[in-house]
């Protein structure tokens, strides 16, 4: 079997149609034309499959283009892999199809749930973390992963309520279902930031507590921040540039966990294609800094070392 390539652990980009011309462009650019080129090009470029669902037309014009020059990562949000009823089977199809025609190099969805047997909602919705959810996650994500014949990344979410009756933590399940079902985690910091201001927790606990050798990706995006009477409320809604606290959480889990594929993740008020390249510079320049302090390049360096 022809395994797809592995995201390299560099910045990469969400793929807008608004972008599509202008992602093509640096190469066609460096070959007939003099136009100044962005400040750095994107190393990998991510989609929502459930997008590009539909047979054929632009989209899969621009798709099969792109493809050829970037590495692809699809990330999912229609699974809905928390649902009583399971994962829906129709959305799984489809997701396997579309893996067949483009072997992208990484293929992720939520640890959360999105439908009933009667409905369907338009958001990612936060589970409980006890051994029943666990039980569920690790059946759905292996029928997931045998329907693929690939291994998924799993993402935290936004939470913005808590559970009552959590059995354990969140990086304790994450740590759980990896165990349990070979499958890798998906760290989205925003989430992180997100999640730890609506529910009074400790972000940089949070983010420690992540064993980096199970994260193969990391997103980064904004939110948008609502001020209450009993405190500030935030809302992942991927609208703006990455926070400040945000930055500092990425830049602690780098310095510990070394380079990784990290993602700008920018889905509403899309930017100029320039914004975005800008947002992928800076986390290009904290990895640079902050993996060359990490244990992985320290014990990468002294093997060097004693082999040399």
């Amino acid at each position: 079997m022809k395994l797809p390539p592995n995201l390299p652990p560099l910045p990469g980009i969400g793929l807008k149609p608004q972008h599509y011309t202008q992602v093509l462009q640096p190469m066609s650019a460096s070959i007939s034309s003099p136009a100044p080129k962005p400040p750095i090009a994107p190393a990998w470029l991510e989609v929502h499959p459930q997008n590009y669902f539909g047979a054929g037309g632009p989209p899969h014009r621009w798709l099969s283009a792109i493809a050829e020059s970037f590495p692809l990562s699809f990330h999912s949000v229609g699974l809905s892999l928390g649902s009583s009823g399971g994962v829906d089977a129709e959305e799984l199809e489809q997701l396997a199809a579309l893996c067949q025609r483009y072997e992208p190099a990484s293929v992720s969805d939520h640890l959360s749930w999105s439908g009933s047997a009667n409905n369907r909602y338009p958001d990612l919705l936060p589970v409980p973390y006890t051994d029943e959810a666990l039980g569920h996650f690790v059946t759905q994500i292996g029928r997931v992963q045998d329907r693929l014949k690939r291994r998924i990344l799993i993402e935290n979410p936004s939470r913005y309520l808590a559970f009552a009756r959590d059995d354990m933590s969140e990086a304790q399940f994450l740590h759980l279902l990896c165990a349990s079902t070979g499958c890798g985690i998906l760290l989205d910091i925003n989430n992180i930031e997100v999640s730890a201001t609506n529910l009074g927790l400790d972000a940089q606990a949070m983010i420690d507590s992540i064993d980096p050798g199970l994260v193969d990706e990391i997103h980064l995006a904004g939110h948008a921040r609502e001020e209450h009477a009993d405190g500030v409320l935030l809302i992942d809604d991927h609208g703006s540039a990455v926070s400040e606290i945000t930055w500092t959480l990425f830049a602690r889990f780098i310095s510990r966990a070394g380079r990784k594929p990290v993602l700008i993740e920018w889905d509403t008020n899309v930017p100029d294609y320039g914004v975005l390249l800008a947002e992928a510079a800076k986390a290009e320049a904290i990895m640079r800094v902050q993996a060359s302090f990490s244990p992985v390049n320290a014990l990468s360096s002294d093997a060097a070392h004693a082999c040399a």
